[in-house]
C-alpha cells in the first residue's frame, strides 16, 4: 500500500463526482458529496484541473450507461493517475469484477455499501489492486435512508423515498442493481419535506426506483396516496413533482389528486417500452396496449395540459416490423407530451439476455431515430399546445444574460424563458406563454391578477 488519503484532517483533499443514470443516483451522489464536505474534503467538481479523489457512480441500465461509465473512469484515472479513483453505484453492484479489470482504478463499492463509501475512503491506502467492498442483497431490508441538505441556491431538490424493485421485467437489470422493495417510513418524509421547505426550496422530487410501489413493505402497509395525502395535509410551501410511474400503478384516485391539488404538479412520466402486445407479454409487463392507451387518454381528459412523458425501447429481440408499427402507430395517436426512446440492450444475468430472433442493429438504429423525432415533434405539439395559457414558474436565473431573459420551470414541465430586468432564484412568478423557439417556450410575466390565481 502506497499513500494514505487525504480528507478528514487535510484541508488539502480535493474530490469531484461524476454521476450517471436516474434520479436515484443523483440523490444519492448528493448524499455522497455532503458527507465527504462534513469529513473536510474540498468539492472540485466545478473547477478545471486534477483532483485528490474522484467518485464514479455508476450506471448500467442499458450498454451505453455501462460504456459512459467506464469512460468516466478512466478519464478520472487520466485526469490524475496519482488520485484514488472510486467506482459505485449499479455496476459496481451487478459487474464488480469487469469494473476491477480497468487498470488503475482503486475501489469498487456496490450499491450495498454506498453509504459506507466516505468511511472507507478516510482509511483507504492506494494499492497496486483494486480493492472491492459489496455485498449481496438480503432478501428482506429496512430502507437505508441517505438525508441530504441540497445545494445552496437551487429551486428544486431531489428526495429518495423508495428503493428496489421486484417486477424482473426480462429486460431490465435494476432489481439485481437495487434489491427488494424498500420504503422510507412517511414520518420521516414529511419531516424532509419540512427541512427543504425551511431551506427555501420550492419543488421537491419524489424519487425511487419503483415509485408506484412505495409503502408496500412498511408495516403498517401504505401506498403513495395515502403518503401524498399526508404531504397535502402539511400545507407546505412547496409543489411535488412525482418521478416516473408505471401504468398499472396510477388510478382515477391519483389522476384526480393531481388534477385537484395545486401542490402537485400536472407530470406522469409513465414507461411503455412497447406498443405490441406480444412485446409487452416477453417484456413481462403486466398491461396491454390498449390499457396503456385508455389510461394516457383518461389522463389528457382530465388534465388537458399536463405533460405526459413516455419510454419506449426499439429493438426487443423479437420485434417485428408489425410490432414496431403497433409501437409507432401508438405513441403517434396518444396526446403524449415528450418521449425518451432506448435501443434494447442485451444485459447478461436478464431473462431477455438468452431471447433468439434479435434484429439487426442498424434496424434498431433506424427505430431508434424515428421515434426520437416522434418524441421531437411531439414536445414541439405540447409546447405548442400550452400558448394562451399562464403558468407559476419557478425563477432559476438566466437564460441569456446579455438579452435579459431569465428562465424557469412551470408546474408541468415547461422551459419558459421571459424577459427580466434581474435574474432571480426561488421565486414564483406567473408568465404567460406565447411562443416556441426550439425547446423551449417564451413568454411574459403578467402583473394585473394576483399570483394566489395562477397557483392551480
Amino acid at each position: 500500500m502506497v499513500g494514505p488519503m487525504k480528507g478528514a484532517n487535510d484541508d488539502s483533499g480535493s474530490f469531484r463526482i461524476v454521476t450517471l443514470g436516474c434520479k436515484v443516483n443523483q440523490y444519492e451522489s448528493t448524499f455522497l458529496k455532503e458527507a465527504l464536505l462534513r469529513g473536510g474534503w474540498t468539492d472540485v467538481s466545478a473547477n478545471k484541473g486534477a483532483a485528490d479523489l474522484y467518485v464514479i457512480n455508476t450506471c448500467i441500465v442499458t450498454q451505453r450507461a455501462s460504456y459512459q461509465s467506464r469512460q468516466a473512469v478512466r478519464r478520472a484515472i487520466r485526469d490524475n493517475p496519482s488520485a484514488v479513483v472510486a467506482a459505485t453505484g449499479c455496476y459496481a453492484q451487478v459487474y464488480p469484477e469487469e469494473l476491477s479489470n480497468i487498470k488503475g482504478l482503486d475501489l469498487v463499492v456496490g450499491n450495498t455499501m454506498k453509504a459506507q463509501l466516505p468511511n472507507i475512503l478516510q482509511h483507504f491506502r492506494k494499492g497496486n489492486a483494486p480493492c472491492i467492498v459489496r455485498a449481496d442483497f438480503a432478501s428482506s431490508l429496512p430502507f437505508e435512508f441517505l438525508p441530504v441538505q441540497g445545494a445552496a441556491g437551487r429551486t428544486r431538490a431531489f428526495l429518495k423515498i423508495q428503493d428496489g424493485c421486484n417486477a424482473f421485467c426480462t429486460y431490465c437489470i435494476v432489481p439485481f442493481a437495487r434489491g427488494p422493495l424498500r420504503s422510507l417510513d412517511p414520518q420521516k418524509v414529511l419531516s424532509e419535506l419540512h427541512g427543504f421547505s425551511d431551506r427555501g426550496y420550492k419543488e421537491v422530487v419524489l424519487t425511487g426506483i419503483h415509485l408506484g410501489k412505495y409503502g408496500e413493505d412498511l408495516a403498517p402497509r401504505t401506498n403513495l396516496k395515502s403518503l401524498l395525502h399526508l404531504i397535502g395535509g402539511e400545507r407546505l410551501a412547496l409543489r411535488i413533482r412525482l418521478s416516473s410511474i408505471e401504468a398499472n400503478e396510477i388510478d382515477p384516485e391519483l389522476i384526480e389528486m393531481v388534477a385537484s391539488e395545486t401542490w402537485l404538479c400536472r407530470h406522469f412520466h409513465v414507461p411503455l417500452q412497447s406498443g405490441d402486445d406480444a412485446v409487452l407479454k416477453k417484456m413481462k409487463r403486466d398491461y396491454s396496449s390498449m390499457e396503456f392507451a385508455s389510461l394516457i387518454e383518461r389522463i389528457y381528459e382530465k388534465i388537458p395540459f399536463a405533460a405526459i412523458g413516455v419510454d419506449v425501447m426499439a429493438g426487443f429481440p423479437g420485434e417485428s416490423a408489425e410490432a414496431y408499427r403497433n409501437t409507432l402507430a401508438l405513441l403517434t395517436d396518444l396526446p403524449i407530451s415528450y418521449l425518451h426512446v432506448f435501443p434494447y440492450s442485451p444485459r447478461k444475468g436478464t431473462a431477455a439476455f438468452f431471447l433468439e430472433n434479435r434484429v439487426d442493429p442498424a434496424e434498431v438504429k433506424r427505430r431508434t431515430a424515428e421515434l426520437r423525432e416522434l418524441g421531437r415533434r411531439k414536445r414541439e405539439a405540447f409546447y405548442r399546445s400550452c400558448l394562451g395559457e399562464v403558468y407559476a414558474v419557478i425563477t432559476e436565473g438566466w437564460e441569456s444574460e446579455q438579452e435579459k431573459v431569465a428562465k424557469g420551470f412551470s408546474d408541468n414541465y415547461l422551459k419558459i424563458c421571459f424577459s427580466a430586468q434581474k435574474a432571480t432564484k426561488e421565486k414564483i412568478v406567473p408568465v404567460m406563454a406565447q411562443y416556441v423557439n426550439g425547446n423551449k417556450v417564451y413568454g411574459r410575466v403578467v402583473r394585473s391578477r394576483t399570483l394566489a390565481h395562477y397557483l392551480r
